[in-house]
């Protein structure tokens, strides 16, 4: 069985067009183009999919457990591999790529313990009676996953939906479709014939996928993409999660240590070039530090574009998006103190970017600007920094930065968000979950709880029949007929 459903198709006459071209972020340079599914091969893939889904579903949660540590311990032994592929469609630095392909192994090593013990719940009622719930796979799972942390993103995916009987079909992002397939060439025999598929294609392909009969369909991307998706859903009476954009906040308060607010402060927003969910889109610092914060902000930022520690935008196009809102924020009074400007050169590098004198009606501040850039807006009281954290669309992440308990519980019961992080931008325990919020998604991402977004509670109620005329044998007596 082929491991991708492009070659599932009769004829193998699949292509739309020339396929999907990508360039090397760092050179411009053409690396190759993919061939781009077509709709035989959306439709053969979940024929195919279908057929095996019963069998795996019905194979031993053990087994399916046992499935995900040969798949773990495969993509660990590809990881230099994959890393490269990652680094050329990318243009994520080669450690980092290695580091979440590391992240993708811990991950189906986690599902590959879940799974196995996720439970059921017993039921209180008659004593002659048994209720209990049990957890069923919902069928077929569609996995649209994104490019700025390809594999660590989609084996968390893959990983929950396998592991509790789904057979998945993954279509990785049109951004990185190399590194999909190399995805799917390595995980896929791990599991029986036709459980795994991987499929290659633009919006188109997702578009195809998401209105397919399919059970669930879980996407991590755009907000806009996420909506179409939604409504997709709406209609087939598929299960969605979603997690989305962000305009993720973070909010400074006056007691903390200006320099160190910074550090945090350019972590968020210029990690991996700004391109993660959870980044650090817009900044609120207290008046009475923000001099010594902007200093050390603008700092960090020119640190980061003089030792080249700033890796190219994934492509032209990311570059374009960003600059547009940089354009528009400087256009409206916004002060560039340090980047801000396309670079001359080849490829979609752009510089770590610090805009002071930003207002709340400014895209970069309303919007996902997803690039390295950080805008910050002043304000007078933590209240209004609080206020303005809290506006918005997204409901993702946010992130607080305080030595003051009362102001942080504050913030925690008002941010209308999945996460609140206090004094530290990235981090978490592991198998930490959350719900999305607004136009940032819905659905629990990650952790324990998508072992249920991949699932259907069935309740059980069982009771003896009646006993024949004049017999008591197997009746079991009413606690009114006790003693």
């Amino acid at each position: 069985m082929p491991t991708t459903a492009i070659e599932t198709a009769a004829g193998n006459e699949t292509a739309q067009g020339a396929g999907v071209t990508i360039q090397d972020p760092r050179t411009g340079e053409v690396l190759w183009t993919v061939p781009e599914a077509g709709p035989d091969a959306v439709n053969d893939a979940v024929s195919v999919a279908r057929r095996a889904a019963p069998g795996w579903a019905a194979t031993a949660p053990a087994e399916r457990g046992a499935a995900l540590r040969a798949a773990a311990k495969a993509l660990e032994a590809a990881a230099q591999e994959l890393a490269g592929l990652n680094a050329s469609e990318t243009g994520r630095p080669e450690a980092e790529a290695l580091a979440g392909i590391a992240a993708g192994v811990s991950t189906l090593e986690q599902y590959a313990e879940l799974g196995p013990v996720q439970r059921g719940h017993s039921l209180r009622g008659s004593r002659s009676a048994t209720d209990y719930t049990i957890a069923e796979p919902r069928g077929v799972a569609v996995l649209l996953t994104p490019w700025n942390d390809p594999v660590a993103v989609a084996c968390g995916l893959i990983g929950a939906a396998l592991v509790t009987g789904n057979a998945v079909i993954h279509k990785p992002s049109e951004r990185c479709p190399r590194l999909g397939e190399a995805l799917g060439e390595v995980l896929a025999p791990a599991f029986p014939s036709g459980v795994f598929l991987t499929i290659s294609g633009g919006a188109g392909v997702g578009a195809a996928l998401s209105q397919a009969e399919v059970d669930v369909i879980a996407h991590v991307g755009s907000s806009a993409s996420g909506a179409r998706i939604a409504q997709a859903g709406a209609l087939t009476g598929a299960h969605v999660i979603r997690e989305n954009g962000g305009n993720d906040p973070l909010l400074v308060d006056r007691d903390v240590d200006p320099s160190w607010a910074a550090g945090q402060a350019a972590i968020g927003a210029f990690a991996n070039s700004g391109q993660i969910c959870t980044s650090v889109e817009r900044i609120y610092v207290h008046r009475e530090i923000a001099e010594e914060f902007c200093s050390a902000l603008e700092a960090e930022a020119a640190l980061r574009n003089s030792n080249g520690t700033v890796a190219p935008l994934v492509d032209l196009r990311m570059r374009d998006a960003v600059h547009a809102h940089v354009a528009d924020a400087l256009a409206q009074g916004a002060r560039a103190v340090e980047g801000g400007a396309v670079p001359d050169g080849p490829g979609s590098f752009y510089p770590a970017t610090v805009l002071l004198d930003c207002t709340g009606d400014m895209p970069v501040m309303t919007e996902e600007t997803f690039g390295p850039v950080a805008p910050v807006q002043v304000v007078d009281t933590f209240d209004d920094g609080l206020r303005l954290a809290c506006s918005g669309k997204y409901g993702l992440a946010a992130t607080v930065l305080s030595g003051n308990i009362a102001h942080i519980q504050q913030a925690v019961a008002a941010l209308p968000v999945g996460t609140v992080k206090v004094n530290a931008v990235f981090g978490g325990a592991p198998g930490g979950a959350a719900q999305p919020r607004g136009e940032s998604g819905a659905g629990f991402g990650y952790g324990p709880e998508l072992l249920d977004e991949f699932t259907q509670v069935k309740v059980v109620h069982i009771e003896a029949p009646p006993a024949p005329a004049g017999s008591r044998t197997g009746s079991i007596p009413e606690e009114q007929d006790l003693p």
